[in-house]
């Protein structure tokens, strides 16, 4: 085999086996160590950045193959794990967890620009330039991670265009800062009987929560029918299709109104909403819409079936396509800009904290309430029902709950975190 590999198939075959093999360990106790402390996402990411590294894949075909996920698997991962959203779940769940898991998202989305100020102080040039390695791009991708997932801070790398070696400094800054976080959460697991006294919390209304959602969550699993996994990919990729075909109009309407807007006032307020024009922002929104919309219909059902596991599949492979495109060592010799970013990201997760402390203690919250909303949106899915779990088994549900909200929050979010930070640098 000649390198680099300049085969679609060949480059598309070996990077879904790198996952294959990065999921079935992490599935095996032997392992378990290891995943204790080295998240299989990060993996996903780093693995195909190592053999990208090596010169061992042609750019041409990453690039065709990041264009087919980002635009095809994507938006059809957004629509599948929307599509179970509980919304009356959340709701029963009583204002004090909204009120966290919300507080949790406001937090993050001013805690960026607050940091990103601060640490310009010292770096000014933090806040120069509009190319793509300008900060704030990359920030905004981490914004989309910590409100809502994977899927989200793809979506936002697409849509404020960061650069290669940015997006990766940013991979490891998002999961080095939150790693140290949900240890500390789950720490507090062990001790929240305590911290409930300091907070001055009832945590009467966890024993009835956790009862509720036993029975909330029996028998909806089922083995997937065939039919089962063709309405999965129906519902996905239908969804894909019509948010094309809406992006392809909205997008070019609005992009040509706003620089007709900028063309007449070059200062008028509407250059922070730029990236409204794209057809890429309409896509990820519409698919995000369509799947909220969905969980109020029969697809909901479709959960059982497993489909948030097509829709995390597809992130998964999408994941692996921007790995394809990172160079190792042109992260390191840029060490001089990743201190500042990673002094960005401590200093973010400190502001999120003290704001969730502040609230949780104003609206004698539980501690368990402080834990999962911070984790709904800084860990997603994947670590929200393992925080949740450390209260008590029964109430992992609700930690994916939440955390599957902020799939449909989060690239919301993020847009709104980004202007913010954007309106700093201008």
């Amino acid at each position: 085999m000649m390198f680099p590999i300049e085969n679609d198939a060949i480059t598309l075959g070996i990077l879904i086996v790198v996952l294959a093999a990065i999921f079935k360990t992490n599935s095996m106790p032997r392992f378990a160590g290891f995943y204790k402390y080295v998240p299989a996402l990060l993996l996903c990411y780093f693995i195909p950045a190592i053999i990208n590294s090596l010169g061992l894949f042609d750019h041409d075909s990453s690039d065709r193959l990041y264009f087919m996920a980002s635009r095809f698997l994507l938006p059809a991962s957004l629509v599948l794990l929307c599509v179970n959203i509980d919304l009356r779940g959340v709701l029963r769940l009583g204002p004090k967890a909204l009120i966290m898991f919300l507080t949790s998202t406001v937090s993050i989305i001013i805690g960026a620009p607050i940091a990103l100020y601060l640490v310009s102080l010292a770096a000014p040039e933090l806040l120069m330039g509009e190319g793509p390695d300008a900060i704030w791009r990359g920030l905004a991708t981490i914004a989309g991670s910590w409100i809502g997932g994977g899927a989200n801070q793809t979506a936002m790398k697409e849509i404020y265009g960061a650069s290669d070696a940015l997006f990766s400094a940013m991979i490891v800054v998002d999961v080095f800062v939150a790693n140290i976080w949900m240890a500390f959460l789950l720490f507090g697991a062990g001790v929240s009987d305590k911290l409930d006294l300091k907070l001055k919390a009832d945590n009467s209304a966890i024993t009835d929560l956790r009862q509720r959602v036993e029975k909330q969550q029996q028998a909806a699993a089922r083995v997937a029918s065939f039919t089962d996994i063709m309405m999965i990919l129906g519902v996905g990729f239908g969804m894909v299709a019509l948010s094309h075909a809406l992006s392809g109009t909205i997008g070019p309407a609005v992009g040509a109104r706003i620089s007709a807007i900028l063309a007449e006032n070059p200062d008028s307020w509407v250059r922070l909403f730029t990236s409204f024009g794209s057809s890429f922002f309409w896509l990820v929104v519409i698919a995000t819409i369509g799947g909220v919309l969905l969980s109020f219909t029969r697809a909901r059902n479709l959960e059982g079936a497993g489909a948030s596991k097509f829709g995390s599949a597809f992130l998964y492979v999408l994941v692996g396509t921007i790995g394809l495109h990172m160079d190792i060592g042109k992260l390191i010799s840029e060490w001089h800009v990743f201190k500042f970013i990673l002094s960005i990201g401590f200093i973010w997760i400190l502001v999120h904290i003290s704001i969730l402390l502040l609230v949780g203690k104003i609206i004698r919250a539980p501690f368990f309430f402080i834990a999962v909303g911070s984790q709904a949106n800084i860990g997603g899915a994947a670590s929200a029902p393992i925080v949740a779990s450390a209260f008590s088994p029964a109430l992992a549900p609700v930690g994916v709950l939440l955390a599957v909200l902020g799939y449909a929050v989060g690239t919301f979010g993020a847009i709104a975190c980004a202007i913010l930070m954007q309106a700093l640098t201008i």
